[in-house]
């Protein structure tokens, strides 16, 4: 049986994946000049980031150990879920940086 404390930890790992993916897209729409250069770099890179991550979080801490997940379950929800997630909020809710003004600092 689930635990709260169990279920807790494990939205927070999804809170933080989804967090590292959403980030990691933005590095990449920022670095990258070409139009899908970040997608591709975003679907090869972030998983790698996540799944190293959840090893450390599910393997080392014992954070999903009463969920009772498969393996496949555990990383759709933990690698496939937040991925999807970060990708979507950085592309759809966050303008794109062409369209943010910087300071000129040509001093």
């Amino acid at each position: 049986m689930a635990s709260v404390v169990g279920l807790v930890l494990f939205g927070a790992v999804l809170v933080v994946h989804t967090l590292f993916a959403a980030v990691l897209t933005r590095f990449f729409r920022l670095r990258l000049k070409t139009q899908w250069g970040y997608v591709i770099y975003s679907f090869a890179i972030i998983p790698v980031v996540l799944l190293v991550t959840t090893l450390v979080f599910f393997g080392v801490f014992p954070i999903g150990a009463g969920l009772n997940l498969g393996g496949t379950a555990l990383l759709g929800a933990a690698i496939g879920l937040p991925l999807a997630l970060g990708f979507t909020i950085d592309t759809l809710y966050v303008p794109p940086p062409e369209e943010i003004d910087l300071p000129d600092r040509t001093r």
